[in-house]
C-alpha cells in the first residue's frame, strides 16, 4: 500500500509538473484558429488586425483555418473536437453558439460546456437598410408602411436562421408586423436584389460602403444604442425596447485546454484591444465592429444572456434546422 501511495504521489506530482511546464512554454508551435465562415468577411479582417498583434506577443504564427460549413457550426464543431493543448483555437461567432446553437434540431457540440470561452471582441449590429429612392424617410415610416400592407411588404436576409433574419423575427413578434420574409444564400444577392428594387428592406450588418456611397439609407441599428458612427439613425430599441439583436466574435478553446494557456490568452487579448492605436485601427467603418473587450468569466455571462434572449424568439418563430 505504501508503495502504490508513493507511486500515485509521484505521478501526480509529474502530471502537475508537466501541465505547468506546459503552460510556461506554451505555444511551442504555430496556432491554429479555425473560422467557421469563408474568407473575406469583415469579421475576419477585424480578427486579422488582433491575431497579428497576438502573433507577435506569443512568438509564434497564428494560421487562420477556414471551415466553412451549416451555418458555421461544422468548424465550431471540429475546433471542439481538437486536441486541447492552446495550439488549436476557435474563432467563435453567434451563429454557432449563441443563439445559432438553439436553432438546430441536432448539433454534435454543447455551445458551453464544451469550449472555454476565452474573450469577446466585438459586435456587429444590423442594420435595417432600403434603398436610397425608397419612399419609407424613417423608420416609423417603414412601419407604418407594413401595417397598412399586411403581408404586402417583403424583407431579406442572408438566410433563414441567420443574424439578419432573427432581427427582423424580433422585431416582427415584438410590434406583431405581418412581414413576407425573402430568403437568400448571402448577403451580396440580397443586396443587388435590394438594389434592383425587387425587395423592399434588409437586415445586413454590411451597410458602410452603399450608405457611403449613397446607395442605401439605414432607418434604424439593432444595438442597444445609437452607433456614433451614425449618431442620427435611431435605435429599434426606441421603438421597442425588446428589439436588440447583434452579432458577435470572439475567441474559444477546447474544454479541455489547460486553464493556465486560457488564461495567458486572455491576458494577452484584452491587453491588445485596450491598445489606443488597436481601438482606433478597429474603430474603422469598413469592419462595422463595435470594439466591446470581456474577458472570460464575462464573456460566458454574455453567452448565456444571449441563448435566455433568444429561445423564446425561436421558439415562436418555430425555427428548426437539421
Amino acid at each position: 500500500m505504501k508503495v502504490f501511495s508513493a507511486f500515485a504521489f509521484f505521478f501526480l506530482y509529474a502530471l502537475l509538473t508537466a501541465f505547468g511546464v506546459g503552460a510556461q512554454t506554451y505555444p511551442s508551435q504555430p496556432i491554429k484558429l479555425v473560422m467557421p465562415f469563408t474568407p473575406g468577411t469583415a469579421s475576419e479582417n477585424a480578427l486579422r488586425l488582433v491575431l497579428d498583434k497576438l502573433s507577435e506577443n506569443l512568438k509564434q504564427p497564428i494560421l487562420l483555418d477556414n471551415r466553412p460549413g451549416a451555418g458555421s457550426t461544422l468548424g465550431t464543431e471540429q475546433a471542439a473536437r481538437a486536441q486541447p493543448d492552446g495550439h488549436t483555437l476557435l474563432a467563435s461567432y453567434n451563429s454557432a453558439i449563441a443563439p445559432g446553437a438553439l436553432l438546430y434540431n441536432k448539433l454534435g457540440y454543447d455551445p458551453v460546456k464544451d469550449f472555454k470561452h476565452i474573450a469577446l471582441i466585438g459586435v456587429f449590429p444590423q442594420f435595417m437598410v432600403v434603398r436610397s429612392d425608397h419612399p419609407a424617410k424613417t423608420v416609423q415610416d417603414f412601419l407604418a408602411m407594413v401595417k397598412a400592407k399586411p403581408g404586402a411588404i417583403n424583407y431579406s436576409s442572408a438566410g433563414v436562421g441567420t443574424s439578419g433574419f432573427l432581427a427582423a423575427e424580433m422585431l416582427k413578434q415584438a410590434m406583431k408586423l405581418d412581414m413576407t420574409h425573402v430568403p437568400y444564400k448571402g448577403p451580396a444577392p440580397a443586396m443587388a436584389d435590394l438594389l434592383g428594387g425587387r425587395l423592399d428592406m434588409v437586415f445586413t450588418s454590411s451597410a458602410a460602403s452603399l450608405v457611403a456611397a449613397g446607395k442605401l439609407r439605414i432607418l434604424a441599428v439593432t444595438s442597444e444604442k445609437r452607433l456614433a458612427l451614425y449618431p442620427d439613425v435611431p435605435a429599434l430599441s426606441e421603438i421597442s425596447p425588446k428589439v436588440q439583436a447583434v452579432s458577435w466574435v470572439g475567441i474559444s478553446a477546447p474544454a479541455q485546454t489547460p486553464t493556465a494557456i486560457t488564461q495567458r490568452l486572455e491576458k494577452e487579448i484584452l491587453a491588445i484591444l485596450q491598445n489606443p492605436d488597436m481601438r482606433q485601427r478597429l474603430s474603422d467603418p469598413v469592419f462595422g465592429m463595435t470594439l466591446t473587450p470581456l474577458g472570460s468569466e464575462r464573456f460566458v455571462e454574455f453567452i448565456q444572456t444571449e441563448l435566455n434572449t433568444w429561445a423564446p424568439v425561436i421558439k415562436a418563430a418555430q425555427i428548426v434546422m437539421n
